[in-house]
C-alpha cells in the first residue's frame, strides 16, 4: 500500500477562476485550436470543475492539467499553434509542437499510460507525486467534459433500458437506490426521475447534494436517515418522479434499508471507488474527518476504504438476493471487494452487460455538443433541428430521443413552436451550453453535418464542438465495465482502443486523447476519445463526415468481431466493409 502523502498527488492549489471565452471572436489561428482552448478552460470552469483550484474536474483526482504551469504553456502555445502543426500533450504537459497538415487533429493527448507490468496503482502514485504524471479520468484530460450533463444521458438510457426489461418500460412506482453524487454520480437522480422513478441517493460530501440540488439534478435532501427512507418510500407509493439526497455513508443506507426490510426494486452505486485515496470515504469516517486521515496516514486511510467498499459490495448483494434489481455502474467496487475476500462480489452484473451492449452493436453511444457562443439559444435551435432530423415517427431509438430532449425543457411547448427565447432548461448548464444524446453509426454523421449546415447558415451564433465520453462503442477496454463478458472472452483485449485512436486521427479529428484508466483505476482500463468541430466550412464538412462515420464504426467492427450477430447485420445494413464477416 502506498506510503505517499494524498496532498502530493494533486497540484498546489490557486485561486484563480477561469471561464471560456464566449462568442464567435477567436484568438487562436483555427476554430479546431480556439475550441481546444476554450473546452480545456471550461473543463476548469467553477460551473463545471469538481475543485477547479487544483486542475481537478471530476472522479477524484481526474485532471484536467498536470500542473498550473503546464496549463498555461498549453493555453500560450495553442495560441499560437499555425494550421499546420499540431501540440502533444503528454500526462497533462505539453511536451511538443509538431508540423502536420490542415487535416491533421490540432492536439494529440495521452494521459496515465504505462507498460503493463509496471501499471499499478502504487507505481503510478509514486510517479504522479514526482509531478510526472497526472490521472486523466476520461474527459477530464481529454478537455470534453460537460458537467453532469455529460454522463446525464447515457445514465437514463441504461435506466430507461432497465424499466424495459423489468418494469414494463417505465420506473413509476418503484424505489431506485444509490450513492455518489458527484461529477457522475450526480446524474443518476435526474435520471432515474426522467424515467418515472424515486431516487433515494446518499453522498457523504453536502455539498455535493446542494449543488445537485442547486441545479436541478435532485429534488429535495433530508437531513435524518430514517426520515429520508420514509420520505422516499412514500413517494414511491405515490408514483412520483422525485429525488431524495441523504448526507451520509451509502453503507449506512444500505444496512438501515436491510434492517428496516425496505427493499430497493433497483440499486447502484456511483462512488468513486475506483481512488480509495481521493475518492472513496471509508465508513469509520465523515467526510470531514475523512480529509484529515488521508492525509495523515494514506496507507491506513486505503485499508479502510477497501474494507468499506467490501461491506459495501456485501450489502448489495444482500438486497440483490432479496430482490433488487442490482447493477455495478462502473466504478470497479466489486473488483475491490473481490480482492479484500469477498467471493461473491460479482454475484451482480455491469450495467454494460445488462443494459447497455445491445446498443453498442448498432455504433450508439454519447454524442455531445457545446455551443461556444455561450448562447443557451444556439443549443436549444440544435435541439429542434435534431427532432426534424430524426422524427419520432420513425420508431426505434427515435422515440427515445424525442423523450430525452423534450425532457431536457421545463417547456417543450415553446421548443416544439421554435419559441426559443422562451425556452427554460429542465437542469441548469454548468459552463458553456451543451447537450448530449445518443446515436448509432449512421446517425452521428448526419447530426453533425446538420450542425455544421447551421453554423454556415448562420443559424447558430458561433461553431459546435462535437464529442464524446470515452464510454463508447468501440473505443475502450474495460473487463469490469465496457467490455465485461465479452461473447468471445477478448474482454482484456485493448486493440480496440487503440485502433480507435489511431482511426479518428487519419479521420481527421480537431483533438484526440489515449487514456489508462478512466473511471475503474489505474490497471483496469484503457480507452481513447475524440473531439470534432463544426465551423461551417466545406472542409469541416468532409472531417465531419469522416470521423463521425468512423468513430461507431469501430463498435461495429468491435462487436462483430466477438461474435455478435446485432453487430454483423448492422454492418450489412450500412455496407460496412468487415472482411472476414
Amino acid at each position: 500500500m502506498s506510503t505517499i502523502q494524498a496532498s502530493s498527488l494533486i497540484p498546489e492549489p490557486q485561486n484563480r477562476t477561469i471561464r471560456a471565452p464566449r462568442g464567435s471572436e477567436r484568438t487562436c489561428s483555427t476554430w479546431q485550436t480556439e475550441a481546444a482552448m476554450r473546452m480545456l478552460m471550461n473543463n476548469l470552469d467553477p460551473e463545471v470543475a469538481e475543485h477547479p483550484e487544483s486542475l481537478i474536474v471530476y472522479g477524484g483526482r481526474g485532471q484536467a492539467a498536470r500542473s498550473w504551469e503546464a496549463y498555461d504553456a498549453i493555453i500560450t502555445t495553442l495560441k499560437r499553434l499555425k494550421p499546420d502543426e499540431s501540440l502533444l500533450v503528454q500526462s497533462g504537459k505539453p511536451v511538443g509542437v509538431i508540423q502536420t497538415h490542415k487535416d491533421a487533429p490540432r492536439v494529440m493527448i495521452a494521459n496515465s499510460n504505462l507498460v503493463p507490468h509496471w501499471s499499478t496503482q502504487e507505481h503510478f502514485d509514486e510517479l504522479s507525486s514526482k509531478g510526472l504524471m497526472m490521472y486523466g479520468q476520461m474527459t477530464a484530460g481529454s478537455w470534453i467534459y460537460i458537467g453532469t450533463q455529460g454522463i446525464l444521458q447515457g445514465t437514463f438510457e441504461t435506466y430507461a433500458e432497465c424499466a424495459r426489461m423489468n418494469f414494463g418500460g417505465t420506473l413509476a412506482g418503484t424505489l431506485n437506490v444509490t450513492g455518489g453524487c458527484g461529477g457522475m454520480g450526480g446524474a443518476q437522480p435526474l435520471s432515474i426521475t426522467l424515467n418515472g422513478g424515486t431516487c433515494l441517493i446518499a453522498d457523504v460530501d453536502q455539498s455535493r447534494l446542494q449543488r445537485r440540488l442547486d441545479d436541478d439534478y435532485l429534488d429535495e435532501l433530508v437531513g435524518d436517515l430514517d426520515a429520508a427512507i420514509d420520505r422516499a418510500v412514500e413517494l414511491k407509493s405515490q408514483k412520483s418522479a422525485t429525488s431524495v439526497g441523504w448526507c451520509g455513508n451509502s453503507i449506512t443506507l444500505l444496512e438501515r434499508l436491510i434492517e428496516r426490510g425496505i427493499i430497493p426494486d433497483t440499486l447502484t452505486d456511483q462512488t468513486s471507488a475506483h481512488d480509495p485515496l481521493q475518492g472513496y470515504c471509508p465508513i469509520e469516517y465523515t467526510h470531514e474527518q475523512s480529509i484529515e486521515a488521508r492525509e495523515a496516514n494514506a496507507a491506513d486511510y486505503q485499508k479502510l476504504a477497501l474494507a468499506s467498499m467490501r461491506r459495501h459490495v456485501e450489502a448489495m448483494v444482500t438486497l440483490q438476493r432479496l430482490g433488487s434489481v442490482t447493477f455495478d455502474y462502473g466504478n470497479n467496487i466489486r473488483q475491490r471487494a473481490f480482492d479484500e475476500g469477498f467471493k461473491d462480489a460479482f454475484s451482480f452484473p455491469g450495467f454494460v452487460p445488462a443494459y447497455i451492449r445491445p446498443q453498442f452493436c448498432l455504433g450508439r453511444g454519447p454524442f455531445r455538443w457545446c455551443a461556444l457562443s455561450g448562447d443557451p439559444i444556439d443549443i436549444y435551435k440544435t435541439d429542434y433541428a435534431l427532432l426534424q432530423l430524426f422524427p419520432k415517427e420513425d420508431g426505434g431509438y427515435n422515440e427515445r430521443l424525442h423523450q430525452w430532449i423534450l425532457g431536457c425543457h421545463k417547456n417543450p411547448e415553446a421548443l416544439l413552436n421554435q419559441d426559443f427565447a422562451n425556452c427554460e432548461p429542465r437542469f441548469a448548464f454548468q459552463g458553456l451550453p451543451c447537450r448530449i444524446c445518443w446515436f448509432g453509426l449512421g446517425e452521428r454523421d448526419k447530426a453533425g453535418l446538420l450542425f455544421n449546415n447551421m453554423v454556415q447558415s448562420g443559424a447558430v451564433s458561433a461553431p459546435i464542438v462535437i464529442g464524446r465520453d470515452h464510454l463508447d462503442c468501440g473505443s475502450v477496454a474495460s473487463p469490469n465495465r465496457e467490455t465485461e463478458s465479452m461473447k468471445d472472452g477478448t474482454d482484456a483485449v485493448s486493440d480496440w482502443p487503440l485502433l480507435n485512436f489511431a482511426a479518428n486521427i487519419a479521420s481527421g479529428a480537431s483533438w484526440v486523447s489515449f487514456h489508462h484508466g478512466g473511471g475503474v483505476g489505474i490497471g483496469f482500463s484503457q480507452h481513447a476519445g475524440q473531439v470534432i468541430v463544426a465551423d461551417g466550412t466545406p472542409e469541416a464538412a468532409d472531417r465531419l463526415a469522416r470521423v463521425l462515420r468512423n468513430d461507431p464504426m469501430m463498435g461495429i467492427f468491435r462487436h462483430a468481431d466477438a461474435g455478435y450477430e446485432d453487430a454483423i447485420q448492422c454492418g450489412r445494413d450500412q455496407s460496412v466493409d468487415i472482411p472476414m464477416a
